[in-house]
């Protein structure tokens, strides 16, 4: 059956992931490509002539949404655009003070500070003022900032951040600035930190608004030459979306018009916890445990109540950056991470990684070292002449040959203790991740279910489960293509914010009123700018409070409080009884007999999309999985001292309700699954894989 389409994709490390979603009658085709880290777009590229090549019409794909690592890598990397800044006079020493709490190890006498995106030799000062109530106290010297602008030109600048004090109680001098530098320099690119984060305190907003200059110029250029590439391949719908930290996609407009580059940073790891979220609802609601197993990292998230937990703060590569995100951790823990022997001959796995070029040994494409891929394929775990569905052959004895040169011969094992080794190492990294990453929000993973995707996170799920004493995974039916699926299981979100510093008993109901109802006009003029429709948004509100002298605040939902007016003197009442309670539960008191003030004032616009609506089908019966899914056995080291006799399956072969038990190697086209002795497996109305492990 023909289209229409809608098209998700997510470029990784080492592969690029499409899925293709038909809206007629709700199937799924799924293909890998390998990345392209020079230019990502040409490997998101490639996957679409995939399609296109199957028949699929280019014009009938009405929908195309994008998760990358574009902006991220880049940071990472140290390949932004060459930034300035303008700061009020004499405050650019803001930079180089940032704030009193530092990273690492207290004791470091050598600690040092990740150098500055705009160092002061491209920072300059411009006259002019407001008070913290926005009341002009010095008009905008503009001919500094034209002085300025014509320098940073010369300096070979291409993005300039503008930082003002107090900017997002009045951004007028902020606005006027970047008139100024458009008229002496068209072509740059100026991020206002009253467009990027008009939020109170100067460092995080500063820090937010350097990344963001620092990075518009590579996803602009990227979103160009990507829609260009569609446009040439006959991808004709307008309908062009990008995946945000905060779950959320955002038009491909919203991101070259600037202010919203920093809310992709975790765009790529969003797409996953997303899409855990919505497609094991039932699951997500009791508690999950996502474990995203990539080629060169896993992302660790974890879903309470249905939706994944939220930050607003947070940092990126050591800088700060304070937008609404998923509250995700990264590890080096991917199939390409690179296992070698330090200088005290012990045996480490990571950071560094094979990517997609070379890539580990088995991949013959002139990789040396010895990676978690290998050390999977050394031990049985991969089938090599089906990795891809077979689009790949792998080389074991490459593996082999990496493992025993560069670990084995040094610490005096053999290649296979070498892999068990490394297989050891990185699993005890991710189980204690998850354990660090739960202790420090009051979760105890035990009681909840571990989702594990991406392409080698069903190959490890079942060790780290153990060693966290977890019981129960969920495998969904399309792991290795997962993130990308979660694509098309999101809405249209734009996140705003406005601080405004004051006690709470001192806010008039209608100031705060009017303060929410302009940041929603604004959303409104965003998202019609952008070609959508907002008569058709939803917007929710939420105020940041805290207690009088505190050093950090609260975020307190104001849903169900409003009536049909907006906010009243009784709503504002709740809201701070909901302060008070949330306090309580995330600090264990309240103070309420202490006074509270609104920090900060935010909403959160969304439009509905068209989700992906998986299949389902009751399971009356379990019965063992049938005899034709089987495709026979091989030796497989789950341990380095003898090999285990293992059934091989082929998962699109085992209808719902169909069961088996450990050990057994289940393989896909995007992914395998590991079931080890003393655990089950059965497939649900969902065909997910559900393992449970005897007790």
């Amino acid at each position: 059956m023909s289209g229409p389409y809608r098209l998700g994709v997510d470029v990784g490390g080492t592969h690029t992931d499409l899925v293709l979603l038909n809206i007629a009658d709700g199937s799924i085709e799924v293909e890998k490509v390998s990345s392209t880290p020079s230019n990502p777009a040409l490997g998101v590229l490639d996957g679409v002539k995939r399609f296109i090549a199957h028949g699929k019409t280019p014009s009938e794909i009405e929908f195309f949404a994008h998760g990358t690592t574009i902006t991220t890598n880049a940071l990472l990397e140290g390949r932004g655009a060459s930034i300035g800044m303008l700061i009020t006079k004499g405050y650019r020493a803001i930079q180089e003070i940032q704030q009193q709490a530092r990273d690492g190890n207290p004791f470091d006498y050598f600690f040092q500070r990740p150098p500055h995106l705009a160092p002061q030799s491209l920072t300059f000062e411009a006259a002019g003022r407001f008070d913290y109530e926005g009341n002009e106290l010095e008009p905008l010297d503009e001919e500094a900032v034209r002085t300025a602008a014509r320098a940073l030109r010369k300096k070979g600048v291409s993005s300039i951040a503008v930082v003002y004090l107090f900017s997002f109680m009045n951004p007028g001098h902020e606005q006027r600035t970047r008139d100024v530098i458009l008229e002496e320099w068209p072509e740059a690119h100026v991020s206002l930190s009253s467009d990027v984060l008009p939020r109170i305190r100067e460092w995080p907003r500063m820090s937010t608004t350097l990344l963001n200059a620092y990075l518009e110029p590579v996803l602009v250029h990227y979103i160009r030459d990507l829609s260009d590439g569609l446009d040439d391949g006959g991808v004709e719908t307008q309908q062009r979306f990008l995946m945000q930290s905060n779950g959320g996609v955002m038009p491909f407009e919203a991101a070259v018009a600037g202010a919203k580059t920093v809310h992709t940073l975790f765009s790529g790891p969003a797409a996953g916890a997303q899409a855990a979220a919505y497609l094991a609802a039932e699951d997500a609601k009791k508690g999950l445990v996502t474990l995203d197993m990539g080629g060169t990292s896993c992302d660790i998230a974890f879903i309470e109540g249905g939706t994944p937990l939220e930050v607003t703060e947070g940092e990126v590569a050591r800088r700060r950056l304070d937008v609404p995100a998923l509250d995700l951790t990264t590890i080096s823990a991917g199939g390409g991470s690179i296992a070698w022997v330090d200088g005290g001959g012990l045996l480490a796995v990571g950071p560094q990684s094979a990517g997609a070029d070379p890539g580990p040994a088995c991949y013959g494409n002139g990789g040396e070292s010895p990676t978690v891929t290998d050390a999977d394929i050394a031990c049985g775990f991969l089938n090599p002449d089906y990795f891809l569905g077979g689009a790949q052959s792998l080389n074991v004895d490459a593996s082999l040959n990496a493992l025993d040169e560069k670990v084995g011969k040094l610490l005096s094992m053999s290649a296979l203790e070498a892999a068990a080794g490394i297989r050891r190492i990185v699993d005890m990294r991710m189980a204690d991740e998850v354990r660090i990453f739960g202790a420090k929000r009051g979760v105890d993973p035990q009681e909840f279910t571990l989702l594990p995707f991406g392409g080698a996170g069903a190959v490890h799920a079942a060790p780290v489960a153990e060693e966290l004493g977890m019981s129960r995974i969920l495998v969904p039916r399309r792991p290795g293509a997962f993130s990308a699926l979660g694509l098309l299981c999101t809405d249209v979100v734009h996140d705003y914010i406005r601080s405004e510093l004051r006690p709470l008993d001192q806010v008039p109901p209608n100031h705060a009123e009017t303060i929410f109802q302009e940041l929603e006009d604004r959303g409104r003029i965003e998202l019609k700018n952008e070609g959508m429709d907002p008569t058709a948004a939803t917007f929710t509100r939420e105020l940041d409070m805290r207690y009088t002298g505190q050093g950090y605040e609260l975020r307190v939902p104001l849903d169900g409080i409003s009536g049909n007016k907006g906010l009243d003197a009784a709503a504002l009442v709740v809201a701070r009884d909901r302060f008070d309670g949330i306090h309580a539960r995330i600090h264990g008191h309240a103070a309420k007999e202490k006074p509270a003030e609104i920090v900060s004032y935010r909403v959160r616009a969304r439009i509905a999309v068209p989700k992906y609506e998986p299949a389902t089908e009751v399971v009356k019966t379990m019965a063992p999985a049938p005899h034709s899914a089987q495709k026979g056995t091989r030796l497989v080291w789950f341990t380095s001292d003898v090999p285990t006799e293992t059934t091989i399956w082929h998962r699109d072969g085992m209808p719902p309700g169909s069961t088996l038990s450990g050990p057994a190697i289940i393989e896909q086209l995007d992914s395998t699954t590991v079931v080890p002795d003393g655990w089950s497996s059965h497939v649900d109305g969902f065909m997910n894989l559900i393992l449970t492990r005897e007790v």
